[in-house]
């Protein structure tokens, strides 16, 4: 019987690999992954230079902000920055900690895999092991008064001790409380659910010094009021209204032709314009608003009928900032201005003033009564170090969001990883089966506090 001709279904350039030494490729691209951000963990870590996409320089030891930095092509090593990146968005901090830990697991597992243990049993004794850890850190973890300001600040400052902002003390700790507090929203039972992409946002200011950085009790937006010399740049207790809607005449979609048989009808065309936007602003006016701010555009004429009012107006506003000065003031976003109701208006602010800080002008409505929004104005003496404290008061936020959401606090310093370790060695002798050999894989939780001693660069001896 003639044999079949094999089927291919790749190209004749393509490259098949498996068994185990796709494995040990697998490890060995993780492990090096590891290596690359090793030094930037502990208390003593080194700072990464990097040049990101656009030829900026980059100077962090974030975990996440190096490795998405990383040009890499390996798939095992990529599934290494995709965990680092989920770790940042999930969590808000210890991307380092993670990817140095996934390392060490898989070089640990190295030695089963050489020794023909199945891929499969491994992950198994992992998931067992996983249960177990979960336990012993539910066991040992201590329950924290999230309305005691010293423990938190405490706890803030611990995840930052580590990192650039460190040395200015508590003002990172301080602005990350004051901004999770500002806009976190009660959900029943003491917990509490903070936002932080959407209702906080941090503007950076290059010039003056960090010491000037605040949270504000309400939004600051890169903008300035339509016709600076016709209408106020400061409003006490403003009436604001909010708009996802242009104020000018409606364009047409597509092409629109209009054929005018007389010259009077040029005429008519040009009154039925201003009545349309005349008409928009009666609506918007009847409220007796102090500023309008709309997502959209506003026409010449209706700047002419606002001002003539006395309001300001704010045009071409994102809708992210929008949905944050509805927070702070308590306005509802309307959609059409023949739809406004005396309760759409934002009553809250107690404060719409503009600024110019630098060489650009910024619109603050602040002195909220209470505000679910705010704004964290940074300052610094260049963007590079206002990027990295942006990084840290990033993390720090999580980690105040995580003590809101979940108030439990577990010792650090690796401490928590030996108490583990310890612990799962001494269960091993419970176990059955091939698991048993498997749990020596908890020596991999040893190496958080090995190498955060070998950054330290301090000479000492530790047997695991």
């Amino acid at each position: 019987m003639a044999l079949h001709a094999p089927v291919l279904v790749m190209k004749d350039s393509m490259k098949r690999e498996s068994g185990a030494k796709v494995h040990q490729a697998n490890i060995q691209a993780a492990k090096a992954v590891a290596d690359i951000i090793r030094t930037t963990l502990g208390p003593r870590s080194m700072l990464k230079m990097l040049l990101d996409a656009g030829g900026g320089i980059v100077v962090t030891n974030d975990g996440n902000a190096i490795l998405r930095e990383i040009d890499i092509a390996h798939p095992a090593a990529k599934s290494m920055i995709e965990l680092s990146r989920t770790q940042d968005e999930e969590v808000g901090d210890g991307t380092t900690s993670v990817i140095v830990l996934a390392g060490e697991m898989l070089h640990v597992a190295q030695a089963f895999i050489d020794k023909s243990y199945h891929p499969t049993v491994i992950c198994r004794a992992y998931t067992k092991a996983l249960d177990d850890a979960i336990a012993v850190l539910d066991k040992i973890a201590m329950p924290v008064d999230v309305n005691d300001r010293t423990a938190m600040l405490g706890l803030v400052k611990s995840s930052i001790g580590t990192k650039f902002t460190g040395q200015f003390g508590d003002l990172i700790a301080d602005l990350a409380i004051d901004a999770t507090t500002t806009a976190g929203v009660d959900l029943g039972q003491g917990m509490r659910e903070v936002d932080i992409k959407k209702y906080i946002k941090v503007e950076k200011v290059p010039g003056g010094q960090l010491e000037d950085s605040t949270v504000l009790k309400g939004v600051m937006i890169n903008k300035d009021v339509v016709a600076p010399g016709k209408m106020r740049r400061k409003i006490v207790n403003p009436r604001i209204i909010l708009l996802d809607s242009p104020i000018e005449y409606k364009k047409g979609e597509n092409q629109t032709n209009a054929e005018l048989m007389k010259e009077e009808d040029w005429q008519v065309l040009l009154e039925m314009e201003e009545e349309y936007i005349k008409n928009l602003c009666a609506q918007i006016l009847k409220f007796k608003p102090d500023l309008v701010i709309t997502e959209k555009g506003l026409s010449d004429l209706a700047i002419h009928y606002l001002s003539k009012a006395g309001v300001s107006a704010i045009r071409r506003l994102r809708k992210t900032d929008n949905n944050r000065i509805a927070k702070a003031c308590g306005a509802v976003i309307v959609n059409r201005p023949e739809e406004l109701q005396e309760s759409d208006v934002g009553t809250g602010a107690g404060l719409f003033e503009v600024k110019k800080i630098g060489d650009e002008f910024f619109a603050f409505v602040v002195d909220c009564k209470d505000p679910k929004a705010c704004t964290v104005l940074l300052r610094g003496a260049s963007k590079d170090v206002l990027n990295e404290v942006e990084r840290n008061l990033q993390d720090a936020m999580s980690v105040a969001r995580n003590i809101l959401k979940n108030p439990k606090l577990l010792p650090g310093g690796g401490a928590t990883e030996l108490t583990v370790s310890a612990t799962l060695k001494q269960k091993s002798s419970s176990v059955e089966g091939v698991e048993k050999v498997l749990f020596c894989i908890v020596s991999c939780l040893c190496c958080i506090p090995s190498y955060r001693i070998r950054n330290t660069i301090v000479c000492i001896y530790i047997n695991f």
